[in-house]
């Protein structure tokens, strides 16, 4: 009896880990392919990346609301001091990267924007050394990162064809909306992921989805990748794979997890929702999924 319950047990998160996996693979890969083709019609991209992070702003709130009324628990507030030292340089830096990284749809294929991503773990190495986040030594590096938003407008204002007709303005916001609900759906799915299983499991995750994304590309855009490209592209996924593999053994064997630094005085700099039954080394490689994953 015991063991069919462990059966059913590892069955139930098997399949759960999987749903969440096939979720999140929805949504990043259909925000990249809804954005590019998107930005064939409308050539604004940081516009619409401000509309975008003003939508996910928006359910952000919501949810956060729905959730203070369904748990009856007081909502965790962060001072101006904390915003403007903490949240707001990465919020900046963060902005710049998706706004940047959907201008780059008019100028590029899909496939190559996927294998530039991919070689953000480098420069995640670079800094991190840069800014003495880590060592360097034998240890796999990691770097912080959050998910903030924040955006600015483009230099080109989108007002000469849309707003002189009603009709199609309705068609583009309600066109930019929906990419904004995928963005939110993405960092959703994203946190789920993380939260109910580790973030090991989405970095590894972000590995596969990155092959999907190149082979979608080629298939439904006609991209054409040569067999250098692939090469490149192989040991990209190779090196990312092997960082993620060492750092994993490396915090396994860590044994007990170390304390963050500077936010023991201060609580509500905490992550706010943890699994249930945590994996080791969810805290110590949960910095660098964004740009190993992020479509």
């Amino acid at each position: 009896m015991g063991r069919w319950a462990l059966d059913v047990a590892f069955v139930w998160r098997a399949m759960l880990t999987l749903g969440l996996v096939l979720l999140y693979y929805c949504f990043s890969i259909g925000i990249t392919f809804y954005n590019k083709w998107l930005t064939k019609s409308f050539h604004f991209p940081l516009f619409m990346t401000m509309l975008h992070l003003a939508v996910i702003f928006l359910f952000s709130a919501l949810s956060r609301a729905l959730v203070q009324c369904s748990s009856h628990r007081t909502r965790v507030v962060l001072s101006w001091t904390d915003y403007l030292r903490r949240v707001a340089p990465t919020a900046l830096a963060t902005a710049l990267d998706v706004g940047l990284s959907n201008w780059s749809f008019l100028y590029i294929t899909v496939s190559l924007y996927t294998m530039t991503k991919s070689s953000a773990v480098l420069f995640i190495l670079i800094f991190s050394l840069i800014f003495k986040l880590e060592e360097l030594g034998s240890r796999t590096p990691s770097t912080p990162c959050s998910t903030c938003s924040h955006s600015c407008f483009s230099g080109s204002s989108p007002s000469l064809p849309y707003l002189k007709d009603t009709g199609l303005l309705l068609r583009v916001l309600g066109s930019l909306f929906l990419g904004g609900i995928l963005a939110f759906g993405l960092g959703f799915s994203e946190f789920l992921l993380v939260s109910r299983t580790s973030s090991l499991t989405l970095s590894i995750a972000g590995i596969f989805k990155e092959v999907c994304t190149l082979l979608l590309a080629a298939h439904l855009l006609g991209d054409q990748i040569s067999l250098l490209n692939w090469l490149g592209f192989a040991l990209c996924l190779s090196g990312i794979s092997l960082h993620v593999a060492l750092k994993a053994l490396h915090s396994r064997g860590d044994g007990d997890p170390k304390p963050s630094k500077g936010l023991g005085s201060n609580p509500d700099l905490e992550l706010l929702l943890r699994s249930s039954q945590p994996e080791e080394g969810d805290n110590e490689a949960a910095e660098e999924e964004d740009f190993v994953a992020q479509g």
